[in-house]
């Protein structure tokens, strides 16, 4: 597979020891999207990275992510491969990461988001027929409390600031939570500092060489 049907095929490439990656368009869990959605597949991403942290020529990965969330299982699949990592790994937040591309976000262990991007925070959503017992309520809180924990635990941000950001009534119209710019969401600690892609590589490269 050369580079281009490499990166229509996976999302994914290789130039010189950094590997890049791009998480784009919906995540896609167990269930397939329709025709014509672009989606990042986790039934990609999830070999391609355990086969990045063997590979001894890879040193560094870099992830691109533009995403409007998608499934929440298969997010927080690919949030903990990335977290556990040994290698050096950095995200830059291009156009939007949305909903589950929080924790995706701030998994590497440097983010960095461009000025123009944003991130929507809202809590857990179901799709389809709720069966209105304790243990569905039961089922969305636990849910809720292992991504913020991991935001929490991956970020600068303090826990009841995310929260409160989740569960703000006041800014979307029609659903609950907070959209932010880059500005903020460096501000409030989510993700780590403003820049772009040469920022992200800088940084491996200097990770990589212990600069």
């Amino acid at each position: 597979m050369d580079e281009i049907d490499e990166i229509n095929e996976t999302g994914s490439t290789s130039r010189s020891n950094i590997r890049t990656f791009t998480v784009i368009g919906q995540i896609e869990g167990y269930y397939m999207l329709g025709e014509g959605q672009k989606s990042t597949k986790y039934e990609h991403i999830i070999p391609l990275l355990a086969d990045a942290e063997q590979d001894t020529d890879t040193k560094g990965l870099l992830f691109l992510i533009n995403t409007m969330g998608g499934d929440v299982e298969a997010g927080l699949a690919i949030a903990e491969m990335i977290s556990g990592m040994s290698k050096p790994t950095t995200s830059v937040v291009l156009g939007g990461g949305h909903s589950i591309g929080v924790p995706l976000a701030v998994a590497a262990k440097r983010s960095f988001i461009v000025p123009s991007a944003t991130m929507t925070l809202h809590p857990v959503r179901l799709n389809g027929t709720v069966i209105g017992v304790p243990q569905t309520y039961n089922y969305l809180q636990r849910m809720q409390d292992r991504i913020t924990g991991f935001i929490a635990a991956h970020s600068k941000i303090n826990i009841d600031e995310l929260r409160r950001l989740m569960m703000n009534t006041d800014e979307l119209a029609n659903d609950v939570g907070t959209i932010i710019d880059g500005n903020a969401a460096v501000s409030c600690g989510l993700i780590d500092e403003i820049g772009g892609v040469s920022d992200a590589v800088k940084y491996l490269r200097g990770t990589m060489t212990g600069e």
